[in-house]
């Protein structure tokens, strides 16, 4: 097998990137070490359509987030993916947050995040009666998507196209010779392959993916770090119609309430930093999960949660540092002709796809 791009990793931004580039002439093959697309950061996350407010104005994140929304909303619409633009009261529950809502609101202005109201607390109990708050932002355009319609209409188009995305093939080795690179795959055959252009899209193992490249410099490869979530579904009627988020923290966006296109509402995540993947359920903290919930919905019932799932964000940084920006290290960075590596593509990674796509094709 041959083929002018290679792209590693069929999570959503994956998928998207090899998209962009299949309807861009070129010929893909996206190879993917699990049996399924999507079964990590792309699956194991909250679903939103993210609107751009909380992200330092002119980092990648902001721009990405922004530009991808309504490319995510138009492709949506067109392709007859399942979403809905059911909007996101951000709420402050003490009154020192309300300082916090206004920095928001400031990044929304300077991001172009969309319409975004500020709320009293009586304007608040109209719109959702259950929720407690000193004040509130409404993000209108903040919305939910189905992640797995999403990844199977790109997957699609790239097969559309003449692409192919391959299941249970791992990178094994990949080689930068005259002209790209020479692969080896771990799919139980043996198999291999030439590329011109190679794109390290493996999420959670992109790090890893990027130290097996011979002829890319180990200081150019980040050290992985992961941030383990738990996720609590609510059984019985939903209490909210829009999404609740708390005023978010330094390495999450906090315990906040989301909806499924089902009207299902799942409350999530917590932050828990481990040494390595790992998706087992710790149930011990669910009354601090509990609390952080009562924060903002007093009336919640705590018999009413039930473990549902749990994500890892793939952290390029400590627990100590400063959040990091996404990191799509070109030829420019690196100085190996071909490749792009990406880093840190946590949220708002789904938001951002097709514009994180956009971004690898210039580079190339």
């Amino acid at each position: 097998m041959d083929a002018d791009v290679v792209v590693v990793g069929a999570g959503v931004v994956g998928l998207a990137t090899a998209r962009a580039l299949g309807l861009a002439g070129r010929s893909v093959i996206v190879l993917e070490q699990e049996r399924a697309v999507g079964t990590a950061v792309s699956s194991r996350n909250s679903g939103v359509i993210h609107a751009g407010l909380y992200y330092a104005p002119g980092s990648l994140k902001a721009r990405l987030c922004v530009r991808g929304k309504h490319l995510l909303y138009e492709f949506c619409e067109r392709r007859g993916v399942r979403h809905e633009r059911c909007g996101k009261l951000i709420v402050a529950t003490e009154e020192f947050e309300t300082a916090l809502l206004e920095d928001y609101a400031a990044r929304a202005r300077t991001n172009g995040a969309g319409e975004v109201r500020r709320l009293s607390s009586a304007e608040v109990s109209r719109l959702e009666p259950e929720v407690r708050c000193v004040a509130a932002l409404h993000s209108l355009s903040t919305g939910i998507v189905d992640a797995h319609e999403l990844m199977q209409a790109f997957a699609a188009d790239i097969e559309s196209r003449g692409g192919y995305v391959l299941l249970g093939s791992r990178l094994d080795r990949a080689e930068v010779m005259g002209g790209g690179f020479r692969l080896a795959i771990a799919d139980g055959q043996g198999s291999s392959c030439t590329c011109r252009q190679l794109i390290n899209a493996a999420g959670l193992e992109a790090p890893a993916v990027a130290a097996r490249i011979d002829g890319l410099k180990p200081s150019m490869v980040p050290q992985a770090r992961f941030a383990r979530g738990r996720y609590y579904a609510l059984r019985g009627t939903a209490p909210f119609c829009r999404l609740v988020y708390p005023v978010a923290d330094a390495h999450s966006l906090g315990v906040h309430a989301t909806l499924d296109l089902a009207g299902r509402v799942r409350f999530g995540p917590d932050v828990e930093w481990i040494e390595s993947v790992d998706y087992r359920f710790d149930t011990r903290h669910t009354k601090e999960f509990a609390a952080a919930i009562r924060r903002y919905y007093p009336g919640l019932d705590a018999s009413r949660l039930e473990p549902d799932y749990t994500g890892i964000r793939p952290k390029i940084y400590a627990p100590e540092e400063p959040a990091a920006d996404f990191r799509i290290d070109g030829p420019a960075v690196h100085g190996v002709p071909g490749l792009v590596n990406l880093f840190g593509i946590e949220s708002p990674g789904l938001t951002a796809s097709l514009a994180i796509a956009e971004t690898v094709a210039s580079q190339l």
